[in-house]
């Protein structure tokens, strides 16, 4: 792979990098969703959207989970969370399609799709926090006496996302499987170099 004097990508190789930032974000932002939605409100069952409502900061009107009318209102508010996570995907996927002509495996076997998907997630839980858990107080990560601590690692563990998904995708190079020097390209050997 060709770097510059200065040991950057070429233009194009960076401008397809650049080319999975939005996608990959976007689908990191709706996976780390789903991981959240699925883990904490379902399997687990620590909070759901409006467990915390009745000491958050906006007026929400208290839905206890513990009570099936309660219960029945936030599983609502968590199918709405998980619609919106459902479409964030959707999004991350067409415009990923939308970008990737040719070289579909390039993109794919690429750690800067797979970088900018858990800066998504990482990003996901940054805003996810901050709003809902500290802003607006209508659900914490895990209620209780120590539910400060649990949303400070929530936050703690969304930036540690950010900062290795950068990081992943910064080291990502790119892999053409139709280049001659490729391991499988049609014309190379088993020794990887070109028939």
């Amino acid at each position: 792979m060709a770097t510059t004097a200065d040991g950057a990508l070429p233009e194009s190789e960076e401008k397809s990098a650049r080319g999975l930032q939005l996608p990959g974000i976007i689908l990191g932002i709706g996976l780390g969703g789903f991981v959240d939605g699925i883990v904490l409100h379902q399997l687990l069952q620590w909070h759901h959207m409006l467990s915390s409502t009745n000491q958050d900061h906006i007026g929400v009107k208290y839905y206890s989970p513990h009570s099936v009318s309660g219960l029945e209102m936030n599983t609502v508010w968590d199918g709405i969370f998980h619609t919106v996570c459902w479409l964030a995907v959707l999004t991350g996927l067409g415009v990923l399609y939308s970008r990737v002509t040719h070289h579909r495996r390039r993109v794919w076997s690429s750690r800067v799709l797979w970088g900018w998907i858990l800066a998504g997630w990482g990003l996901f839980n940054l805003v996810e926090g901050v709003l809902d858990h500290h802003l607006l107080g209508i659900h914490h990560v895990h209620g209780g006496p120590h539910q400060m601590w649990w949303d400070i690692g929530f936050l703690v563990l969304g930036a540690l996302l950010l900062v290795g998904g950068y990081g992943l995708q910064r080291s990502g190079r790119p892999f053409d499987p139709e280049a001659p020097d490729a391991p499988d390209a049609p014309d190379a050997d088993r020794s990887g170099r070109s028939a």
